[in-house]
């Protein structure tokens, strides 16, 4: 099985560190493999501006998934969050590494957390799912667009007036940012950080998963990453992706999901917000984790009526 490996990543330093885990993982299970890492440029990377009728769906992944199909790499390593809920049928996500973190945090100038942020604070974050969240728990809250790698998001919070920004926790982590005592030092700032509560924040499908894709015809491959993957959070994964497959929902939809699995259980939940109401649908259900197809088909049904009504989508 030993063999010289290409891996596919982003350029950025989170891409990086990210495929640097990959590496160690593939070199611990298997010593005296070559493994090279070739940055590939995404429509992300180079976007300006990403417009929100476009959506975000495989704008961080889809040419790291070309070079994978063309052969130019053997394994393509994405931020499992940013893969659209249906990928290329060429390809195959066959492994993961054992998830991290997987909350967002409140990065924000002043202490206190989000009970204190000031009355009418801006507060930056592109996603549109934390968005939705911030303003159902703070409808004063003025909030910006923020774009950028983790260490330009940071810069952009101390250059400019804004309270508070709302990152991943991971990204964080995977950059030895993980804060002290709930602090930060950055740049020669002093930041400060509020771990949000999932049960408010629930997080993007896939969030805090380092997802590994494989070309579907390579046996050789597929056996090798085998070798580094975490078989419950593939498993939690693929519930979440089923669930987001099923809702044909993206990054850009407003809309939480995250699968724990305890014993044989898998426990789903999910938030979804609506056009008409600043309040989530919400709903959990538990059962046999290796029954995940049916636990997500379930999950929304739980949350089908509001859904339908909104437009999201439903199968068929």
């Amino acid at each position: 099985m030993t063999r010289n490996i290409i891996l596919g990543t982003r350029g950025s330093e989170l891409a990086r560190a990210q495929a640097r885990l990959v590496e160690r993982a593939i070199q611990a299970a298997q010593p005296g493999t070559k493994i090279e890492t070739r940055i590939i440029t995404t429509r992300g990377d180079k976007a300006t501006l990403l417009e929100r009728e476009a959506g975000r769906k495989g704008l961080f992944t889809a040419e790291i998934e070309r070079a994978l199909l063309r052969g130019n790499v053997d394994v393509a390593i994405h931020s499992a969050k940013d893969l659209p809920s249906e990928t290329n049928p060429d390809a195959e996500i066959v492994a993961v590494l054992p998830r991290g973190p997987m909350d967002d945090v409140l990065v924000s100038k002043h202490p206190g957390g989000f009970a204190s942020l000031p009355q009418s604070a801006t507060v930056a974050t592109g996603s549109v799912r934390r968005k939705r969240q911030l303003l159902w728990k703070r409808a004063d809250l003025k909030l910006v667009d923020l774009r950028g790698n983790v260490p330009t998001r940071l810069r952009k919070l101390t250059d400019n007036n804004w309270a508070a920004i709302v990152l991943a926790r991971a990204g964080l982590a995977r950059l030895s940012l993980s804060p002290a005592d709930h602090e930060l030092s950055f740049e020669g700032r002093q930041l400060f950080i509020e771990i949000l509560s999932p049960e408010i924040f629930l997080p993007a499908g896939g969030q805090g998963i380092i997802a590994l894709q494989v070309r579907v015809n390579d046996e050789n491959m597929k056996a090798i990453v085998d070798l580094v993957s975490d078989q419950r959070t593939l498993l939690c994964l693929r519930a979440e992706r089923e669930f987001l497959r099923l809702l044909h929902g993206d990054c850009n939809c407003p809309v939480g999901v995250l699968a724990t699995i305890e014993s044989d259980k898998m426990k789903l939940r999910a938030q979804l917000f609506t056009d008409r109401s600043a309040v989530p649908r919400e709903a959990e259900l538990e059962g046999p984790h290796d029954e995940l197809e049916r636990l997500a088909a379930q999950l929304l049904n739980r949350l089908q009526a509001p859904v339908s009504e909104q437009g999201y989508g439903l199968p068929g």
